[in-house]
């Protein structure tokens, strides 16, 4: 049987030994005699997994005791919604929310708060093609905004911040981090607010992370649903509703593997070497391009174009023969795009680079 790679944007793949103690847990959970989807979420078993899975990111990331970490519902979309709800009440009205937009999703988040408050784009990169994160100097930000908000990996368009946005006084800084969270060391201090949709680099879609400072749990507008309330959400430990308990379940998993295979620290080291050996391929002659500026590239994201662009269902179809699935570029953008988290292995990516080279005739 070929050797299946994965190099979906999301969901995306998750490592094989995550998928088989899944697998073998399915129908009994370590004795209970109940699989995780039939746990109530306030039973004791439900409890212990939760905890667990809690303390391992907060192991993992280094997470400061005066951060909460939240198990949300939805995506990072959704959050693009709650978290103004929650952090607006902290200015006075009329509010500003700062936006550096860097590509598609800085893109959606701006329209989304536009919906709840004036909307400031401090800089942006569109009019380069998104080719490239402007530099903090050139940042036009409001003094006493509400926050200032940054997509620090823009998953369509393969732009990853290689520095920490410098906030103006007590402003908080909110990042979406969906696309490259636990692929590298980050001081969470430095953040308001942290957020990421699981289905990239944690587990399956339908689960949210949110890493929020505590002083910043208590701004919500009265509009906001109460299920949304992060205060409410971080007073009941993630279970003022019903959580997403098997997507919390597998991502514990997940959080257990990246410890056992050496934390956050590990993973960065083997995220540039894969990085490296794609780029080195996709740079060698004019064959393939890859837009982005080589000091902002990402890691986890690379978008490419081939030279002749009558070939992309050609090279699809003989990617797909030898196991290379999903590469296939965003429809907004178009060309080709891997994904290649955390869990793509660096076989994965040499399988890449020797089906690139063997395509280009090299």
């Amino acid at each position: 049987m070929t050797q299946i790679f994965n190099f979906s944007a999301g969901p995306a793949v998750l490592p094989k030994a995550v998928l088989q103690q899944a697998a073998s847990e399915m129908l009994d959970w370590q004795g209970s005699g109940m699989s995780v989807m039939e746990m109530s979420h306030r039973g004791p078993e439900f409890i212990s997994i939760y905890r667990q899975a809690e303390a391992d990111l907060r192991e993992l990331l280094a997470v400061p005791a005066n951060y909460r970490i939240l198990f949300m519902q939805g995506g990072g979309l959704g959050q693009n919604a709650i978290i103004p709800m929650n952090l607006l009440g902290r200015v006075r009205e009329p509010a500003v929310i700062d936006f550096v937009h860097t590509g598609s999703w800085s893109g959606k988040s701006i329209r989304e708060a536009a919906r709840y408050a004036q909307v400031n784009v401090a800089a942006s990169s569109q009019a380069g093609g998104f080719a490239s994160v402007p530099a903090q100097d050139s940042w036009q930000l409001t003094e006493g905004a509400a926050y200032l908000h940054v997509c620090t990996n823009e998953t369509i368009d393969g732009v990853e911040y290689n520095f920490v946005p410098q906030v103006q006084g007590d402003v908080p800084l909110v990042a979406d981090m969906s696309s490259h969270i636990l692929s590298r060391r980050i001081d969470v201090s430095q953040y308001g607010v942290i957020f990421a949709g699981a289905q990239k680099n944690i587990g399956p879609a339908g689960l949210t992370l949110v890493i929020v400072r505590e002083d910043l749990l208590e701004h919500a507008l009265p509009i906001c649903p109460s299920a949304f309330n992060w205060k409410n959400v971080a007073e009941h430990e993630s279970m003022f509703n019903t959580p997403p308990t098997y997507a919390i379940y597998i991502a514990g998993l997940v959080f257990a593997h990246l410890k056992a295979q050496g934390g956050v620290a590990a993973m960065e080291a083997r995220n540039i070497e894969k990085a490296r050996l794609l780029y080195e391929a996709l740079d060698r002659d004019d064959f393939y391009a890859n837009r982005v500026d080589q000091s902002c590239r990402s890691r986890m994201n690379i978008p490419f174009y081939l030279r002749d662009e009558w070939l992309n269902e050609q090279f699809l179809a003989g990617a797909k023969a030898r196991g290379l699935l999903q590469l296939k570029g965003h429809k907004s953008v178009g060309g080709m795009r891997a994904s290649i988290y955390n869990a793509m292995p660096i076989e994965g990516v040499q399988a890449l680079v020797d089906y690139l080279n063997e395509f280009a005739g090299r």
